[in-house]
């Protein structure tokens, strides 16, 4: 690929597992950091990827890909201190051209995460992505690109010109200023930093900030909207607007949020919407000139597109360990790799270290491995995770069944797909031909009756059915 890293500003989020110590008195750990957010493709034309960077990190624990592009490429950064993580389209040569893409988006307003996650209605052509990642350690710098197709080399990328411009919270925890008082849960909110050439101020974007606390800690795959855990109520906006605007050389253009954890809650979560600016620029110097002086209440014609939505938590005292709970489902069984797992014969659950790696391999019975949920998504009867929450993992095994075809009278009958057996809860559509001169009679058992020549069943059980004719 041709990815030359660029300075073209990103947004500064995803998922840092990171321990910040606080003194002992406090008795609060930052334990990780977590980040699910969508971004709407506003690069003019057809993208056909999406690459992080990360500086200062060397590997990735996990990621969300309920997106077009399946899971990522990680790959280290040639000079060091880094990876990126891609999702790339294949290329075909023969066609010359990409075989899935990202369009643009026609309509950027907020999307609900309703739109961007594959499987939802109108995703094919949303114009934009649900992404989420965590890495194993803190980064120091994280860049966001979209990927566009390279003209000049056929089958490769490059990273669009064009800013994404969505930040995320970095956390901290400071210690309460009296014993009796709560924590202080920091969370600093850089604005995008702007591509070179720049004038003396950066690309301006509108901030409105939910915020809420949970008593317990909350899990990658539950910051997507909608789900309880995520703020979304007026009554949970933190800051109503901020004007997001780096200032070159100053760090004075970050913003700070920052409260008490309240008793007994262990993680704070944060909903970010972003927007274009849409009022006045200072032609020399870039600066917003915002209606109002503060630029705190935008006036309705300065609120311009969506850009996206960033869904970030904290999580506070981890655990050492968690419980890792299996269940079979069907005719099968479900091992690790030390055997302490052994289920259902011996043992379903155990219970293992924050951060450790467990593999888990689905063995066939008399039923069929058909897929996994929970912990472990996908069909591969091996599946490997990293526990940083309870891990409740289920496979699914499915019994096979026999479908018996016959026919009374002059005449045939087959079955799409064809064969004699059939993974249970397969779909087999049966079609009657009646011999030349023979009256089409219909059908007896399976499922299937009257006249049409056709008919759909649905394998459940040892199945036999009859095609009469006369």
């Amino acid at each position: 690929m041709n990815l030359t890293p660029t300075p073209r500003a990103a947004f500064l989020a995803m998922t840092a597992f990171a321990l910040a110590a606080v003194p002992a008195a406090a008795q609060v750990t930052l334990y990780g950091t977590l980040s699910n957010f969508d971004v709407i493709n506003n690069t003019g034309g057809e993208v056909h990827g999406f690459e992080i960077e990360f500086q200062g990190v060397s590997s990735v624990n996990s990621y969300y890909n309920w997106n077009r592009y399946g899971a990522p490429q990680v790959v280290p950064i040639p000079t060091g201190g880094g990876v990126y993580v891609r999702w790339m389209s294949p290329y075909d040569p023969a066609s010359g051209t990409f075989i899935t893409g990202t369009p643009l988006n026609s309509n950027p307003t907020p999307t609900a995460g309703h739109s961007c996650v594959i499987g939802t209605q109108f995703y094919t052509t949303s114009g934009c992505e649900h992404f989420g990642l965590a890495t194993v350690g803190n980064p120091s710098r994280t860049i966001y690109r979209w990927l566009v197709a390279d003209p000049a080399n056929p089958g490769q990328l490059k990273a669009s010109a064009e800013q994404v411009g969505i930040p995320a919270p970095i956390w901290s925890v400071q210690p309460p200023v009296q014993p009796a008082q709560p924590v202080v849960i920091v969370a600093d909110i850089d604005p995008p930093i702007p591509p070179p050439p720049a004038k003396l101020f950066g690309t301006p974007q509108w901030m409105k900030t939910y915020k809420t606390e949970i008593n317990r800690q909350v899990n990658l795959d539950e910051l997507v909207p909608d789900n309880p855990v995520v703020p979304e109520a007026e009554a949970q906006i933190e800051t109503q607007w901020d004007l997001m605007q780096t200032e070159l050389g100053s760090n004075q253009k970050r913003k700070q949020k920052r409260g008490g954890l309240g008793a007994g809650n262990k993680a704070v979560v944060r909903r970010l919407e972003l927007y274009k600016y849409a009022g006045a620029i200072d032609a020399v110097t870039g600066q917003a000139l915002c209606i109002d002086p503060t630029c705190t209440v935008p006036d309705p014609s300065e609120i311009g597109d969506f850009i996206g939505a960033q869904n970030a938590a904290a999580n506070l005292n981890a655990p050492d360990a968690y419980p890792v709970t299996v269940t079979v489902s069907g005719d099968g069984s479900v091992d690790d790799a030390t055997r302490v797992i052994r289920c259902p014969a011996a043992a379903c659950s155990t219970t293992v270290n924050t951060g450790t790696s467990v593999t888990l391999t689905a063995r066939n019975g008399k039923g069929i491995f058909a897929g996994w949920s929970g912990a472990c998504q996908g069909v591969s009867p091996t599946c490997t995770f990293s526990v940083n929450s309870a891990a409740p993992v289920i496979a699914l095994f499915k019994a096979t069944y026999k479908l018996v075809l016959k026919t009374n009278g002059s005449g045939t009958v087959s079955s799409n797909p064809s064969g004699s057996s059939f993974l249970q809860g397969s779909s087999v559509t049966v079609t009657a031909v009646p011999a030349a001169g023979a009256t089409w009679k219909g059908w007896v058992g399976g499922g299937c009756s009257g006249l049409a020549l056709s008919c759909t069943t649905t394998i459940n059980a040892d199945t036999t059915l009859t095609a009469n004719f006369r």
